[in-house]
């Protein structure tokens, strides 16, 4: 093998997305010494297994996302500007959590069916008091840490109705 382990032929995540939609999540934390084979594969289509010796044509949408901002990356040097432009086709902004008050609830009754389903647990109800809590906050971490809130408690209280107090 090209490498230690590599017994059998593994094929790549751009050639599974083949015909398909590619996820590049975080984007701009790609080191920019991969940046060039990046662009290279988006450009041309075609992408080469590791210890390949044929090129292989690919056909794949990418939806790249990242929470910093690439054009401060471009000025510092940590991000090429033709691979910007290569992905920059069309923009979506997406406010962090802490704008979009109301895209709060929703998500936390999501996310605790989502747990009490993992953990298998009845699904409690989430009461007004706690939800004005989790509105108020500033959530950093944006979807993310409410998502790893939710999971803690859900998984640390077997109550029928999470109230504030299970947020504290």
């Amino acid at each position: 093998g090209s490498f230690t382990g590599a017994y059998e032929r593994k094929i790549g995540r751009f050639e599974l997305a083949n015909a398909g939609s590619l996820l590049l999540d975080e984007v701009s934390e790609i080191h920019i010494d991969l940046q060039p084979k990046l662009l290279r594969a988006l450009q041309e289509r075609e992408i080469e297994r590791v210890g390949g010796n044929e090129t292989i044509s690919v056909d794949v949408r990418i939806i790249a996302t990242s929470n910093r901002n690439l054009e401060e990356a471009i000025e510092n040097n940590s991000f090429r500007r033709d691979l910007f432009y290569r992905l920059n086709v069309a923009t979506i902004h997406i406010p962090p959590l802490r704008e979009r008050k109301d895209d709060i609830e929703p998500l936390v009754i999501a996310f605790i069916q989502e747990f009490a389903e993992k953990f298998n647990k009845p699904t409690p109800r989430i009461s007004s008091d706690a939800l004005e809590l989790l509105s108020g906050l500033p959530w950093k971490g944006n979807v993310r840490e409410l998502k790893n809130c939710i999971e803690r408690v859900v998984l640390l209280y077997d109550v029928p109705v999470l109230t504030a107090s299970h947020f504290s």
